[in-house]
């Protein structure tokens, strides 16, 4: 199984409320049954007040290295990818286990 971390921060001046926020989240949350590569799909906000903490987490999970490469690709994804490149930054961790 590969797991596939997603942590985004917030641009400058961007909030939890803005709209397109709102929107990205739903894209992102959406994936969910919609991608049958996906195994396993959680995300949320944030509830650290470290400087350090980012905003947004994905939590996911593959089976393999081209389940990951599908779903990466995947149309709907990219559409999510796309909004969130407006607000947001992100770093990503792939790793098996």
């Amino acid at each position: 199984m590969i797991r596939h971390l997603v942590l985004f921060k917030l641009n400058e001046g961007v909030e939890r409320d803005d709209r397109r926020v709102l929107e990205g989240v739903e894209a992102f949350r959406s994936l969910e049954g919609r991608i049958p590569e996906i195994r396993h799909w959680e995300l949320g906000w944030n509830i650290s007040d470290r400087p350090i903490a980012h905003d947004f987490a994905v939590n996911s999970a593959f089976d393999d290295a081209a389940a990951l490469r599908k779903y990466v690709e995947h149309p709907e994804h990219q559409a999510g990818v796309a909004l969130w490149r407006e607000f947001a930054t992100w770093v990503i961790a792939d790793y098996e286990y």
